[in-house]
This record gives C-alpha cells, sequence and structure tokens, in this order.
C-alpha cells in the first residue's frame, strides 16, 4: 500500500524557523561579544593605572583607542572594498559613535582613575536594562509592564551599591559609570539600527574612520609625556583593538539578528566575568558585599528578559457563518 504523502509546513512554520534560527545565530554572537567586551573595565584600568599610581592619561585612552581603531578600520574598509554608507544613515552613524567612540570610552576612562573595575563591573551590570528600554522607545521593541519594574529595581540596587561603597553619598567616579551607561545604550541601539541596514562590521568601521580626523588629532595632542608600564600599554591594546572594534562586529550583529531588546540582556554576564578577570589581573579582592549587589543585579536583569518580550496578542476568532442544521438520519422520514 502507498504512504500518502506527508503534507507541507504551513507558511507560518516556514516563516518561524529562519527566524529561530536568526535569533539563535544572535544569541551565540552576542556572548562572543561579552566575552570580548569582558576585559574592557580591568584593562581600562590597567591603561590608566589608579589615582596613587597613574599611568595612560585617560583622554589619551579615550582618543587614542579611538583613533587605533579608526585607522584599522580604514584599512580594512579599504581591503573589503566597502562602499560608503548612503547619506541617510550619516546622521545615524553619528550618534551611534557619540554613544560608543567618545561618550562611553572617556566616560569608563575618567571612573576607573578614580574606582576600582569590580565597583565599575557593578555600577554597569544595569546595562542591559538601560538598552532594553531604549530600544523599546526607539525601535518599537514593546515590554511588558514587569519589564519596567524590573528596570526601575535595578537602577535603585545600582544606586544603593554606589551609595553604599560610597560611605553614604555618590562619587563622582559613579556620575561617569551612570554617564557611561546612558552613552553606551545609545549607541548600542544605534548601532543595531543600523546593522540592520548593513554589515556591522561596517557601522562600527566607517563610525571610527568617520571620527578619524577628530580622533587622531586627539591622540597626539595628548600623548603622554610621562613613560608608562607596560601592563599599561597592554591594556591599551586590549580596548583598542578588541574592545572599540573587534568586539562590534560581533556585538552589532547580534543585536541585529536576535532583537536589541532580547540579546542586549546577555550582558548580565559581563560583570561577572569583568569581576573573575580583575582578580588575577588587577589583585583586586573579591568582597561579598560585592558579589551580592552583582548577583542581585543580575536577578533583576534575568527577571527583566522575561518580560522584555511582549505579550502574545489575542488572536482574533474569525467569526463563523450560519450553518444549515444537519437532519436527524431519519428525520422526515414517514412513521
Amino acid at each position: 500500500m502507498p504512504t500518502p504523502p506527508r503534507p507541507l509546513p504551513s507558511l507560518s512554520v516556514r516563516r518561524a524557523a529562519p527566524a529561530a534560527d536568526a535569533a539563535r545565530r544572535g544569541l551565540a554572537l552576542g556572548l562572543l561579544g561579552v566575552l570580548l567586551f569582558a576585559l574592557t573595565f580591568p584593562m581600562t584600568r590597567l591603561a590608566v593605572g589608579p589615582s596613587e599610581a597613574p599611568q595612560l592619561p585617560p583622554a589619551f585612552v579615550t582618543g587614542g583607542r579611538a583613533a587605533g581603531a579608526g585607522l584599522l578600520s580604514l584599512l580594512w574598509l579599504a581591503a573589503a572594498r566597502a562602499p560608503l554608507p548612503p547619506p541617510r544613515l550619516w546622521a545615524s552613524l553619528a550618534l551611534s559613535a557619540a554613544g560608543t567612540v567618545f561618550g562611553f570610552p572617556l566616560c569608563i576612562a575618567l571612573a576607573l582613575r578614580e574606582a576600582p573595575a569590580m565597583h565599575a563591573a557593578v555600577v554597569t551590570g544595569v546595562l542591559p536594562l538601560a538598552t532594553a528600554a531604549l530600544a523599546a522607545w526607539v525601535l518599537h521593541q514593546r515590554a511588558r509592564a514587569g519589564f519596567w519594574v524590573c528596570a526601575a529595581a535595578g537602577c535603585a540596587l545600582v544606586l544603593a551599591f554606589a551609595v553604599h561603597e560610597g560611605g553614604g553619598r555618590l562619587s563622582t567616579a559613579d556620575g561617569w559609570l551612570l554617564a557611561a551607561v546612558g552613552c553606551a545604550a545609545v549607541g548600542y541601539v544605534w548601532g543595531a539600527r543600523l546593522s540592520a541596514e548593513m554589515p556591522a562590521e561596517h557601522v562600527i568601521s566607517w563610525a571610527l574612520v568617520a571620527c578619524l580626523p577628530i580622533t587622531a588629532p586627539w591622540a597626539l595632542a595628548t600623548w603622554p609625556e610621562a613613560p608608562a608600564s607596560t601592563a599599561a600599554w597592554g591594556g591599551f591594546a586590549y580596548v583598542t583593538v578588541v574592545s572599540m572594534w573587534l568586539g562590534f562586529f560581533a556585538w552589532y550583529r547580534a543585536l541585529a539578528l536576535g532583537g536589541t531588546l532580547r540579546v542586549s540582556q546577555v550582558q548580565l554576564l559581563q560583570p561577572f566575568l569583568a569581576l573573575l578577570a580583575a582578580v588575577p589581573l588587577l589583585g583586586e579582592p573579591l568582597r561579598a558585599s560585592t558579589l551580592a549587589f552583582a548577583l542581585a543585579v543580575l536577578a533583576t536583569v534575568a527577571i527583566g528578559r522575561r518580560f522584555a518580550r511582549p505579550a502574545p496578542a489575542a488572536v482574533p476568532r474569525t467569526p463563523q457563518p450560519p450553518q444549515s442544521p444537519i437532519p436527524h438520519p431519519h428525520e422526515g422520514d414517514s412513521p
């Protein structure tokens, strides 16, 4: 007896398969980006040094890392023969660069001259919620009310940690760290928008190249006069090549593939990776209070991630046409 042909999958199933595959690849690339970004705080701390033993000036670390990454981007774009972005995208490129090329690196470098890398990792642990909140507003990626409750709770925890560590008040470094969170969220969201229209590696590369007329003179003007340690220059090299350039190849593509609201929450792992890295690289002690606040922020972000997806819309019921009654088998028969 011939086997009946298997029914073809419905149109909705065929459309859902590529979408699910893109979401998985987005999460995988997001994890790679987080692994690359996790060393940014310890490496920046190595580059600038503590206030009692300063190394490279924060202004040089900011301009120098962007200028170095910009030169690498220029060579890469020329080798790839990448086309110029269309004029309508340059405003978004400028916003992305303002957040990731200038704002975040400068705020972090200034903060890490005063605050330990572990402190910075906890305070900026709210970055996934900030990115998701901005994405919900800018990209119209709606979230449930529970997400906003978690976002507020995460911000409150971060502020409580900063006040606790500052002896009852916020420090100047905390202000720089919170400003860094806002700058990074702006850069990530506009970078994700651009990555939906052009390759992710082109987004960060063109942003860095466009900033070269500013960053190259900036780096030369702030070139350090005093000698710095080999470790400081090693930290500077990492934040130039990886934190400022290669990490965004994976991160922007991940945000575009998996959705900014969802993939940004992968960053909940970043504070813990930074905490672990700060121990061998900087010799910073991992205190119980730091770990407790980091776990609390992690829990808030993890719960918020569950509410990041919009509530399923109710499927409207299609009105059924009235059907004629089915007669009883014997209805109408004569007795």
